[in-house]
């Protein structure tokens, strides 16, 4: 019976051997564990301390970089600066109000920005960066670092602010960006986490507005560690955002600063547009303010005095504004009924001072009337009363009809804020508006600009750049977005007869040079530099007849609110256009006088490419000239300096 025996030892040793490998290898497992426990216990320490002390990580958004915006030539209008802010979450502080008083020991806080960062911690998510305050030295930031461990869920950081280097000059082109509302939030279509992150900010009027998807990029995100107390350990990793697209503009910065210079504290505006293209190289709205305030968090002084003020500095006058063009129009009512075939340009009209219509005197503005006119010295030296005949000829259908060729009564499709329409008046918006049918004497007061009729200084440069090309020229104030340059397309022709044009051009042409031209004053003297225009006054009262009898009021005898707009249109050079400019001096009394000058000055800038040349101007005028030149520049370069500072 041996083999059974020899069965069970062959079993045993087996046995013994498995035994001895199962030992051996948790022995193996054990001594790891050990090792491991160890290394953990005393090697790593302090860090698995830091760790048991409630260590988290947390996902924090990285706010893009906006995108530049700039001028025709590659000017920043809009960009970006450094800025050294400081920053608390409320769930990493505990007592907010105890650790905002234990930071103004540090850095200086108004009793406003320690209300502000309480009502913004209770207001957002526990877990959410407030920032307290920011624009400090590194000296502050340097303080606050040192003093981490006693400002628990304090933090400081590095982010970009905007900031509008020209100031005032682009304010209403531009506008400028500001915090993120509760109403922003609540839109629909606003689905961009960077949103929530709190005094992030975007374009609130202007081109910010208007680009804003462009401008603003994508967000970007960190994972940072931080302990019990709020205070960041360790970056884990960085994923960077997509920065802002740029965007350019077909703004002239030379002549937009030396626009907003010349009009100095007028409440006024000018609009100057490449007769070609539309581009539009400058849109000046005075006075204006700096952009600048509303993004460091305006006073609540500095924007009452803003939105208190009879010169209104936050309308943008330029296309928000409107006014009646006075006689400014009366090319309009010229082409309409030449066109029309009602009259021909050299047949001549009485002038007496006056004509009688329907049972009602309507006056000239020269009392003593111009004698005989024809189409050119009518529109030469303003006479009413041949725009009248002609009113008389063609009604307000072919007259509104006209002017809807020119643009009046148009809203054009720019990134500006609240682009307004004007108003070229019909029957049917009469009967509509006023309950009225419409009369002759709404006719006659439409062919020299006034009664309903109502346009921007953006709608006066668009009919004046037609006039100059012929052609329909749209207002475009986007370049180039993202470095591709915007479409730009032959607009098509008026069809309007040449011959026609032709006749209106002389008389803005003698307007300017003839001798008896209303703007005879502002001529310009080099041929090649030749400018063409047209004068216009728009009444904001009715004259009564006793006035009339014992002498119209002069303008500085009336109080400002009651003074006629001045008004004044004109292109160059005659022989070649290229530019076109309209300006509006509210309450100027005189376009001729108040306005004129203006449109001058810088329809030379624009077309010398720099400060007009004085042997441009008469010669009795250059030594005034050339005094206000260099007060121009001064002043030019002393906003410049400021809003760099």
């Amino acid at each position: 019976m041996k083999g059974p025996d020899r069965d069970t030892g062959w079993i045993m040793r087996r046995v013994t051997r498995r035994a001895l490998f199962l030992g051996s290898l948790q022995l193996a497992v054990a001594g790891t564990l050990a090792w491991r426990m160890r290394n953990m216990q005393v090697d790593q320490t302090d860090q698995f301390r830091l760790l048991a002390d409630e260590n988290r990580i947390n996902i924090r958004l990285i706010p893009p970089e906006r995108g530049v915006i700039r001028d025709r030539n590659g000017t920043a209008l809009a960009l970006n600066e450094q800025n050294y802010r400081i920053v608390i979450v409320r769930e990493d502080a505990g007592d907010v109000e105890e650790v905002l008083d234990r930071l103004t020991q540090l850095v200086e806080l108004p009793e406003r920005v320690i209300a502000r960062t309480l009502e913004d911690t209770a207001r957002h998510p526990p877990f959410v960066p407030i920032t307290v305050v920011d624009r400090l030295s590194w000296r502050d930031i340097s303080r606050v670092a040192a003093n981490a461990p006693a400002l628990p869920g304090v933090t400081h950081e590095s982010a970009l602010s905007r900031i509008y280097p020209a100031g005032p000059d682009f304010a209403h082109v531009i506008g400028y960006v500001g915090p993120v509302s509760e109403t922003d939030l609540k839109r629909p279509d606003v689905p961009d986490p960077v949103l929530q992150i709190p005094d992030f900010q975007i374009g609130r009027i202007g081109a910010e507005r208007h680009f804003e998807d462009t401008l603003r990029g994508t967000a970007g995100s960190r994972r940072v560690e931080v302990n019990a107390v709020g205070r960041v350990m360790r970056e884990l990793d960085r994923r960077d955002g997509e920065p802002g697209s740029d965007v350019s503009l077909t703004i002239d910065a030379d002549l937009q600063s030396y626009t907003q210079a010349r009009m100095g504290p007028e409440s006024a505006a000018t609009v100057a547009m490449d007769v070609h293209t539309g581009d539009i190289l400058a849109s000046v709205s005075s006075p204006s303010f700096d952009p600048n305030l509303f993004v460091r968090g305006i006073s609540s002084a500095d924007y009452a005095a803003l939105n208190d003020s009879r010169l209104r500095p936050m309308s943008n006058k330029t296309v928000q504004g409107t006014y009646p063009p006075g006689s400014c129009f009366k090319m309009v009512t010229a082409l309409a009924a030449l066109e029309a075939g009602e009259i021909d340009a050299d047949e001549r009209v009485f002038c007496p001072g006056h004509r009688d219509i329907s049972g009602r005197r309507f006056h000239c503005w020269r009392r003593g009337g111009h004698g005989r006119v024809n189409l050119v010295s009518a529109l030469s030296e303003s006479c009413d009363i041949y725009f009248y005949e002609l009113a008389e000829r063609i009604g307000i259908d072919r007259l509104n009809a006209m002017a809807a060729r020119f643009g009046f009564g148009e809203r054009f499709e720019l990134p500006m804020s609240s682009v307004a329409a004007g108003l070229n008046p019909t029957r049917e918006w009469k009967r509509a508006n006023r309950g009225e049918g419409w009369q002759i004497g709404d006719t006659i007061n439409a062919s020299i600009g006034q009664g309903f009729v109502l346009a921007s200084p953006l709608q006066l440069a668009v009919m004046t750049a037609r006039l100059a090309s012929g052609r329909k020229i749209m207002p475009r104030l986007l370049k180039a977005r993202d470095g591709v340059e915007a479409e730009v397309s032959t607009p098509d022709r008026l069809g309007i007869s040449e011959r026609w044009l032709g006749k209106v051009r002389e008389g803005m042409d003698e307007a300017n040079n003839h001798s008896r031209g209303t703007a005879r004053s502002v001529r310009v003297v080099l041929d090649e530099l030749r400018m063409a225009g047209k004068t216009g006054t728009s009444q904001v009262r009715n004259i009564t007849p006793e006035e009339r009898a014992t002498g119209v009021l002069s303008s500085e005898d009336l109080p400002w609110e009651r003074r006629n707009h001045a008004l004044f249109v004109g292109y160059g050079p005659t022989a070649a256009p290229r530019v076109a400019v309209a300006t509006i001096v509210e309450h100027g009394g005189s376009g001729a006088q108040a306005a004129a000058p203006i449109v001058r000055d810088v329809l030379l800038h624009a077309l010398h490419g720099g400060m007009p040349p004085l042997d441009a101007y008469p010669e009795a005028q250059r030594n005034r000239i050339e005094t206000q030149q260099e007060e121009l520049a001064r002043m030019i370069s002393l906003r410049r300096g400021a809003a760099g500072g």
